[in-house]
C-alpha cells in the first residue's frame, strides 16, 4: 500500500500539470499567457554568480572581532556592576540647581495669592458634575 502511494505521488511530480492546462481564449490574460509560453528564456547558471569582493574581511578576523566585543562587554559589565561607583562632589551641582530653581524651593505650600487662586480654580473644575436625576 505504501509503495503504491509513493508511486502515485512520484508520478505526480514527474509530469507537468501545466502542460495540459488550457487557457480560456476569452480570458483577459490569454494573450499574455500564449506570448510567454512561446518565448524562449535563458535562465541564470552558477557561472553568473559574481566573485566575492576583493577587499573582504578574512574569515578568521570575524572571530577575533567577536572575541574583542565579548571582552569589551565583560569589561563594561564589571565597570557598571552594582556598588562599583559612587557619586561624590555633588554639593556644587545641588547648590547651582537650587539657585536656578529660585527661592523657597523646599516649602510645600505656595505663598503667592495668584498661585492659590489658580489652584482653587483647578480644584473646583476637577470636581465631577452632579449625577442626572
Amino acid at each position: 500500500m505504501g509503495c503504491a502511494a509513493s508511486a502515485v505521488l512520484l508520478a505526480g511530480c514527474i509530469s507537468n500539470p501545466f502542460a495540459q492546462a488550457k487557457v480560456d481564449p476569452n480570458s483577459a490574460v490569454a494573450e499574455d499567457v500564449a506570448r510567454m509560453a512561446r518565448e524562449s528564456r535563458s535562465y541564470p547558471s552558477f557561472a553568473d554568480i559574481p566573485p566575492p569582493p576583493a577587499r573582504q574581511r578574512p574569515v578568521g578576523s570575524w572571530g577575533k572581532a567577536a572575541d574583542q566585543l565579548e571582552v569589551a562587554g565583560a569589561q563594561l559589565d564589571r565597570d557598571t556592576a552594582p556598588n562599583t561607583w559612587t557619586l561624590s562632589g555633588t554639593d556644587r551641582f545641588v547648590a547651582r540647581a537650587r539657585a536656578q530653581a529660585g527661592p523657597d524651593i523646599g516649602t510645600d505650600a505656595s505663598t503667592t495669592p495668584s498661585s492659590e487662586a489658580f489652584a482653587k480654580e483647578l480644584r473646583e473644575r476637577a470636581t465631577p458634575p452632579p449625577s442626572p436625576r
